[in-house]
């Protein structure tokens, strides 16, 4: 089985699927907004790459949330609460993390299903 890679750079790609798994991390794109304008933009940008693998945000498997500060975890999961469907809720950690660019407030990896 071939693996596949949307959005490939020499760096990274925007997403890599195997099979029926898919693989994507988000970052922010505005950099000089709050935590939760950075959260709403991150998860608007999962649901756009989910559907462009074939899949939505109600097949998530298991989702790891950076922040930059974990004190923030409150705003986020507020916004968080609000999008992920009732009854979909996939494994979930959020941990404190120094983040590849110093504006970033969060950086989300996910794994879904198709």
């Amino acid at each position: 089985m071939a693996i596949e890679r949307h959005g490939t750079t020499q760096r990274y790609s925007d997403i890599c699927a195997y099979g029926d798994t898919i693989y994507l991390v988000e970052s922010p794109r505005t950099l000089d907004s709050n935590v939760a304008t950075q959260t709403h933009e991150v998860l608007a940008g999962i649901d756009q790459l989910l559907r462009q693998a074939g899949s939505d945000k109600s097949r998530l498997l298991m989702v790891t949330i950076y922040l930059r500060d974990i004190e923030d975890s409150v705003a986020v999961n507020a916004v968080w609460d609000r999008w992920v469907p009732q009854g979909t809720a996939p494994v979930r950690i959020c941990v404190e993390a120094r983040l590849a660019h110093h504006d970033f407030l969060l950086e989300v990896a996910v794994v879904a299903a198709r």
